[in-house]
């Protein structure tokens, strides 16, 4: 999966591809900070999935919000959110993710809109 904001070093040779979901009702920072020369940060909105690609030896550490503060909820070793690689694709979670990047790798045709046309009238 390609990382368009903070591509992971160019000397990672074993990468995985992860699911981390914010089950809580609060808004959470996920942060990996022990991978040199590289930064990741994203906010998880409650209910929301984070897909993303690191290397095993990564720790996520998962920042929950509180008024004006978050504090360090947990740290996850990211070996154990790494999606299985069915080869055949057939897991509910790799059909779930398929289904997701289909619809945000549309062609331009099947989000065109429909010009409106302008039609002034006289009085």
């Amino acid at each position: 999966m390609a990382q368009i904001l903070d591509p992971l070093p160019s000397d990672s040779s074993k990468n995985i591809l992860c699911c981390y979901i914010n089950a809580t009702s609060k808004i959470q920072i996920a942060r990996i900070t022990n991978i040199p020369d590289w930064y990741f940060e994203r906010v998880v909105f409650p209910g929301q999935r984070l897909i993303f690609e690191t290397t095993p030896l990564a720790m996520l550490e998962i920042h929950t919000g509180m008024i004006a503060s978050s504090i360090l909820s947990d740290t996850i070793l990211c070996e154990r959110l790494m999606i299985d690689n069915d080869p055949l694709g057939e897991s509910p979670l790799d059909q779930e993710l398929a289904e997701a990047m289909s619809l945000h790798h549309r062609t331009a045709e099947d989000s065109a809109v429909a010009p409106v046309a302008v039609v002034a009238t006289a009085d």
